[in-house]
């Protein structure tokens, strides 16, 4: 931003600041949520420090006020630990009871039990005749990982039990980590530049998920329990509730922020406490577990899915904050269809940084009012995937752009039509709908890490159009995603950046031209060196390249000349992708003589016994000809050795060919 745009930014979240300041603690009437107003204040804080000549003294802010780990032993639970349904509204509370109501085909009444959701890893204990014999993690839920040395670390486990009991018993809680000792960690990491832990959550499961118990001990972790998945048959329990009562008596922590409740009216009153009380609370809560208390409707009730039908959580309006929209664009999907898509300011939400969010269609944008150059607040849905929620209109400066639907697709031109709620790109052959295309472009550069599904998810939530759009890609637009985790969210983006400088036959190749190979890429490349001399080559230029005719030749032409693929191609260089020069091999070793390679090499692989053929000038043939000078044959050779037998073509064996070398 100019220095103009930046003071008349400050002056415009001052007085957003000094807004809401007011609503919240003289009207008792705050608007937006903690995390909105302080994304604005870091912003304001932000910019004063890079901008001291505009700070104002009288500003407001100047007051005082899975899978399991291949490493450990896999455990295999005795009844899969389940994964809750989310609510997130009073709402979708009431649908639940609607539900189990009706499947409970009784008119008995239901009485609820309300428990604390924590923020940490979910864990099951195994005692046998009192003594802790195994813990494990949640794993995918059938089977998770051995935690037992780990778990013994953690102080509150108790590794006998206060009352003798005789045969299994197996409690299920979670491992947690205080808000106090997290903060102490990561400052810690910090100065040692170690990782940074996101949250609470996530450094209780990275402490636990150790191979060195001393790290589990040192973390300082605690342990909650909430249920009993088996337990010795003289045990005699109704209620979960009174699985709570017993925990305690056998001496496990189990929190005392708990609520029996006769009607979702007494459990709206107890959510409602919680959300005032939990910023305070030593641990990370991130809602409610609502539980049918009566286990024999649990039983009736039983489970779908990964989820129980018994219970429900609750979940607080998830983490907020704002940024500043820079641009909407589109992207086309493989049915056509135009999906928008919200560029911002980078920002952090939730523990990640994002820069990008779908706005899914025009009722969307109209319905937001949503503007490029608006000041959005943004939320991940569910803790996941990002969205824009809501537009703080007072933050406007007259300059907003409203965004129109194009007549023309903006891949490829072609005429762009309305369907319902929807609009499409009516042009079968749009580059933004070759899905076959796209995964040629990936295997062609050896972007191993993107395979057909991948491809498939990015189009379907309007992340990518076209092959360009890859280079566009963050590690934050993929880590949001279901399947998609941190690590193999970095693997794809290093994957795709480190491909961004690509060898010009490489390049060539990718584009898909009809009729064009491998070598035929080579032979081009060779001929040109540059990129920019073939965009500029006549088609007699390209004709008189040795063993390339008319049609290839026309084909080649006709493509770098059609308007739809020099825009894609621009998109690639305006992307950061870039060609390399392809070098003249001087005196090679192996000049204008022809390989064919046959069979399974054992000191290299085929693809770098090509590599080596083209480096020393040779060329690599895909079959046996008149014209083939040497078969590499290595092991279980095909047709190919016979066909040189036959043609008398000179057969080498891969030590041959090394000695060639």
């Amino acid at each position: 931003m100019k220095k103009n745009e930046i003071k008349n930014r400050m002056v415009k979240l001052r007085d957003q600041i000094a807004l809401l300041r007011h609503k919240y603690h003289t009207e008792n009437d705050p608007n937006v949520t903690d995390d909105v107003y302080e994304s604005l204040t870091r912003e304001l804080i932000k910019l004063e420090k890079e901008n001291p000549e505009f700070i104002d003294s009288n500003s407001a802010i100047n007051r005082v006020a899975g899978e399991p780990l291949p490493f450990f032993t896999k455990v295999k639970h005795n009844s899969r630990m389940l994964s809750l349904n989310d609510a997130f509204s009073d709402e979708e509370v009431y649908d639940w009871q609607k539900r189990i109501t009706k499947l409970l085909h009784s008119d008995k009444k239901i009485n609820y039990f309300c428990e604390l959701k924590f923020d940490g890893l979910a864990v099951t204990l195994r005692y046998e005749d009192g003594a802790f014999i195994q813990g494990a993690t949640r794993g995918d839920g059938f089977i998770g990982e051995d935690v037992t040395e780990n778990l013994k670390m953690v102080d509150n486990v108790p590794l006998v039990l206060n009352k003798e009991i005789k045969g299994s018993l197996i409690v299920r809680g979670e491992v947690v980590m205080s808000k106090l000792v997290f903060e102490k960690l990561n400052n810690k990491n910090k100065k040692l530049g170690k990782t940074i832990f996101a949250n609470t959550r996530n450094a209780a499961a990275g402490s636990l998920r150790q191979l060195d118990p001393r790290i589990a001990r040192d973390r300082h972790l605690d342990f909650f329990a909430y249920d009993m998945s088996e337990f010795p048959k003289d045990i005699v329990i109704h209620t979960h509730s009174d699985k709570h009562v017993l925990l305690q008596e056998l001496g496990f922590n189990v929190d005392k922020h708990e609520k029996k409740a006769q009607n979702l009216e007494e459990v709206k009153e107890f959510i409602k406490e919680i959300s005032k009380m939990r910023d305070n609370f030593t641990y990370g809560t991130d809602g409610v577990v609502v539980h049918v208390d009566s286990l024999e409707m649990e039983e009736i009730l039983g489970v779908v899915g990964k989820a129980p039908r018994y219970a429900i959580a609750y979940k607080y309006p998830a983490e907020r904050a704002t940024t500043l929209v820079t641009d909407i664009t589109l992207n086309i999907g493989r049915t056509g269809v135009l999906t928008p898509l919200a560029h911002f300011v980078p920002t952090n939400v939730a523990g990640s940084t994002v820069s990008k969010a779908t706005l899914h269609n025009m009722d969307q944008i109209e319905r937001l009012d949503i503007r490029i150059g608006d000041t959005v607040v943004i939320q991940k849905a569910g803790d996941v995937i990002p969205e824009v929620v809501e537009v703080l209109v007072n933050m406007r400066e007259s300059k907003e752009k409203k965004f129109k639907m194009p007549n023309e697709c903006p891949v490829c031109g072609a005429n762009v039509q309305q369907k319902d709620i929807f609009y499409y790109c009516m042009n079968k052959n749009c580059t933004g709908r070759d899905r076959r295309g796209m995964q040629h472009f990936v295997q062609a550069l050896e972007i191993y890490e993107i395979g057909p599904k991948i491809l498939d998810r990015l189009k379907e939530e309007g992340l990518i159009s076209d092959a360009p759009d890859l280079f566009t890609l963050e590690e934050s637009d993929l880590a949001g995603l279901e399947r998609f985790g941190a690590k193999s969210a970095t693997n794809i983006i290093t994957s795709i950046q480190s491909h961004k400088k690509v060898e010009f036959w490489r390049f060539l190749y990718a584009l898909g031209i009809l009729h064009m190979g491998e070598q035929t890429a080579r032979d081009v490349a060779n001929h040109f060196q540059l990129f920019e001399k073939l965009q500029k080559a006549s088609l007699g230029d390209i004709e008189s390249i040795e063993n390339i005719g008319p049609v290839v030749s026309e084909s080649i032409y006709n493509f770098l000349h059609d308007k739809q693929n020099i825009i894609l191609i621009e998109k690639f260089f305006k992307n950061g992708v870039t060609i390399e020069k392809t070098k003249i091999l001087k005196d090679g070793k192996f000049d204008n003589k022809i390989f064919v390679l046959t069979g399974t090499l054992e000191k290299m692989s085929r693809e770098i016994a090509k590599k080596k053929i083209i480096e020393n000038g040779g060329k690599v043939g895909s079959a046996v000809s008149t014209k083939t000078d040497y078969l590499l044959a290595g092991e279980n050779a095909g047709s190919k050795y016979k066909d040189a037998q036959k043609l008398e073509v000179k057969i080498i064996t891969e030590d041959e060919f090394l000695k060639m070398l």
